[in-house]
């Protein structure tokens, strides 16, 4: 792929596969958010398959950007799972600041480094996860307003 070796093919995939992930729980959020609250501590616990291809990244000599997501994503969904399904602390509306900005500068530095060297390897790529970003993001966005009237609802 794109004249890449296996470590670098593995990163490409899982950026995008991470993505995806996204895109479907946070549509899962928008219109069926008892499912998307069901499942979503997988997207949490996906930070330890991160972790673990950041460290073969590592260990493979490669550059420190292509192995520092996967440990930015576990902090993350260390961090976020935590908060959410441990505590159960409603941190999102009204912003409980302690909680809502780590949890967002975790979360966009982690798309910031799955993202950002993408760039370094194919300008194409780079512009589908642009794609995929917004649409992630479009879907994050609004799935919260009703995340909240179904969670009054119940």
């Amino acid at each position: 792929m794109f004249g890449l070796d296996i470590l670098e093919s593995l990163f490409v995939i899982w950026t995008f596969l991470f993505q995806m992930i996204l895109i479907v729980h946070f549509a899962l959020r928008k219109w069926r958010f008892s499912i998307a609250m069901r499942y979503g501590p997988i997207v949490y616990a996906l930070g330890i398959p991160a972790a673990v291809l950041s460290i073969l990244l590592l260990l493979g000599g490669k550059a420190w950007y292509l192995w520092i997501g996967g440990f930015i994503y576990l902090g993350w969904a260390i961090f976020g799972y935590t908060a959410e399904y441990v505590k159960k602390i409603e941190w999102r509306s009204p912003p409980l600041w302690p909680i809502f900005a780590p949890y967002i500068f975790l979360y966009l530095a982690t798309i910031m480094f799955y993202w950002w060297p993408l760039g370094l390897i194919s300008q194409p790529l780079w512009y589908a996860y642009m794609v995929l970003f917004i649409i992630s993001t479009t879907l994050n966005a609004t799935s919260h307003k009703r995340a909240r009237v179904e969670s009054h609802s119940t």
